[in-house]
């Protein structure tokens, strides 16, 4: 539960904030702890729709907690403790208030000696990703907090700088799709209907050509309300049943996989974000098994995670990750699972993993920017020549009437 409270603290200050707490009594003695004084408190009636899951958590972009951890790794290097560290960061978010909440929310568990990843577990303002916690549990305990919080700096801006990428790369040659499915649409359903009424007059045989384009843009016009309204319902489905169906969303993934080219390009990035961090887990000290498992979590594609998930159950039975991988009936790229016995065999894991993490992102990177070369030209072939001959096929009978 949020609570909104007003009040004054040690400094003599007026204060007026949000604390989260699963009772009053709670969120009291929570500011009795801060030193605060307060003159009202009451429950935030947004909590509310929380109760009813109206409102979902707050997950926190790449980008943001990468800049959060950066900046809390630098503070502790300096020798300021972790609660100091979140008070300054948390000037930073004046603007967002969500992100504030869940700061002061870990500062007061913090104040209230809990350790920095059981405060990060025990709030509910945001979702954190698993493998985010499980790396701060372990490195709290190994005394190494701020190698790892620079780490998972580094691991989140580079994967959302790796996305940005995509989407700036797929951006062009998405507005081209559109722009030209919207352009014939618009020939069919608009331009031809409004000449074939001169060709209806003429009295002659058409050619195949010009009877096909009016027969689409017949179609387009008795039909273009439908036609929208399908494209819409088999949207909101796909999507609804990509959210709600595990076996739907599965045989998707599966079928991504097996695309070419395409299904190359998924593996490889699904596979390098798992070497990275699976790299970064252990070295931070994470059990093998452990750090296979929370590996597998960051995984998009649900293929490629049940069978990681499965190979872990396999390592815990004593099978090395690479025998394991080997005998899934969705096959790995070859070369990662030899990457990955050379790395057991030598006992060098981690390095291996890493190396595989940067070989794989700079694959992707060349294949992706070969993969859009082509298709710019592609893109614009198929404009050019679907007006093209919608233009020619109204043309044909003109040509022929002059001939005659």
């Amino acid at each position: 539960m949020i609570f909104k409270f007003k009040g004054i603290d040690h400094e003599g200050k007026r204060v007026s904030n949000k604390i989260e707490a699963t009772s009053l009594l709670e969120a009291k003695n929570k500011l009795k702890v801060k030193k605060i004084i307060y003159q009202s408190i009451d429950e935030d009636t947004l909590a509310f729709y929380e109760k009813f899951d109206f409102s979902p958590k707050y997950k926190v972009p790449a980008k943001e907690l990468s800049s959060l951890s950066r900046e809390l790794s630098m503070y502790i290097r300096s020798g300021i403790s972790i609660v100091s560290a979140l008070k300054i960061v948390q000037t930073h978010y004046e603007n967002n208030k969500k992100m504030k909440l869940f700061i002061n929310t870990v500062s007061t568990y913090l104040n209230e000696g809990k350790d920095f990843f059981t405060a990060l577990e025990s709030q509910s303002v945001v979702i954190l990703p698993e493998f985010f916690k499980q790396s701060i549990k372990v490195s709290e305990s190994g005394g190494i907090l701020d190698e790892v919080l620079m780490e998972l700096s580094r691991f989140l801006k580079e994967q959302n700088k790796i996305n940005k990428e995509i989407k700036a790369a797929f951006a062009y040659p998405t507005f081209m799709i559109i722009v030209s499915l919207l352009m014939i649409s618009f020939m069919l359903a608009f331009v031809v209907p409004q000449i074939t009424g001169i060709f209806e007059s003429m009295h002659q045989e058409l050619p195949t050509p010009t009877k096909v384009v009016i027969a689409m843009g017949d179609f387009f016009n008795n039909n273009f309300t439908i036609i929208l309204a399908l494209i819409f319902i088999f949207t909101a489905l796909f999507i609804t049943l990509m959210k709600k169906s595990y076996g739907f969303a599965y045989g998707v993934h599966k079928l991504i996989l097996k695309i070419p080219l395409f299904g190359e390009i998924a593996q490889k990035s699904e596979l390098a974000r798992f070497s990275y961090i699976a790299s970064l887990l252990t070295r931070s000290g994470v059990p093998f098994v452990q750090t296979i498992k929370l590996s597998a979590n960051i995984l998009n594609n649900l293929v490629l995670k049940e069978i990681f998930s499965s190979a872990a159950k396999k390592v815990v039975e004593g099978k090395l990750l690479s025998s394991a991988l080997n005998d899934s009936k969705t096959k790995i790229d070859y070369a990662f699972i030899q990457s990955v016995a050379l790395g057991e065999e030598t006992s060098q894991v981690e390095s291996v993993l890493t190396n595989i993490a940067e070989l794989y992102f700079e694959e992707n990177r060349d294949k992706i920017s070969m993969l859009l070369t082509l298709l710019e030209p592609a893109l614009m072939l198929f404009v050019g020549g679907s007006i093209g001959f919608i233009v020619a096929a109204m043309l044909l009978p003109i040509f022929s009437m002059s001939i005659s």
